[in-house]
């Protein structure tokens, strides 16, 4: 199996891994959107804490959940090592006339930045609704369930974490933005006719998806 450590390790492999995760994560993206929509019934949170419970409760859901921190561990560790060797490569070659802003996307010269921003939300967002969901103590609503509802309402009540996420998600439309296209041009998927459909898609996707995200704490910040 040396062989296919060594296409790994390599810059298209890892670049490859990149792309398959990343669109993977991205379907990940698509089904927390759908379920979080359940924070905007006016039902006292109900509908969202069933959710919440089945989510947590369900074996091939937590089966899943195994997957997905696989795809995030994978693309952020390719991230890093790629944006090492793209610095190292750029640090023993030098131009005397260097207009790469004319070149390249503000968001490809910047995803190490992105990511960065991405993975501090990451971190906090994890700890402050998954940790405490599952190892938390949290009051129960009147079905029984774990009354997860009131706990993001509370969180979406503190200006410093609704910045966190309004900010994490503009990084994160940036970086799909570039990442959407650029997956499927390191796996090969292009042509004159469904690449710009593909880009175009790629934008639509973005802003939707972030935007959607980015509404549930400003709405829960200003209206509730």
């Amino acid at each position: 199996m040396s062989w296919l450590s060594n296409a790994l390790s390599s810059s298209i492999g890892r670049k490859i891994v990149m792309s398959i995760t990343g669109l993977f994560l991205c379907s990940f993206l698509v089904i927390h959107l759908i379920g979080n929509l359940q924070l905007f019934k006016n039902d006292g949170g109900v509908a969202f804490n069933i959710y919440s419970h089945f989510m947590g409760t369900n074996p091939v859901i937590r089966t899943l959940e195994l997957v997905l921190v696989a795809g995030f561990v994978f693309h952020i560790y390719e991230a890093i090592v790629l944006s090492g060797k793209n610095r190292a490569a750029r640090g023993k070659q030098r131009y005397a006339v260097d207009h790469i802003e004319q070149n390249s996307p503000w968001a490809s010269r910047n995803m190490g930045l992105l990511g960065t921003v991405i993975l501090v939300f990451l971190i906090i967002h994890l700890y402050n609704f998954f940790w405490r969901a599952r190892f938390g103590d949290l009051d129960k609503d009147i079905n029984s369930n774990d009354d997860l509802y009131t706990l993001v309402v509370t969180s979406f009540h503190q200006w410093w974490y609704v910045l966190l996420y309004v900010l994490a998600q503009a990084a994160l439309c940036y970086h799909l933005i570039h990442g959407f296209k650029s997956a499927f041009q390191t796996l090969g998927l292009t042509h004159r006719k469904y690449t710009p459909f593909l880009t175009y898609f790629g934008y639509a996707f973005a802003i939707i998806v972030c935007a959607g995200f980015a509404a549930m704490p400003l709405y829960f910040f200003f209206t509730k």
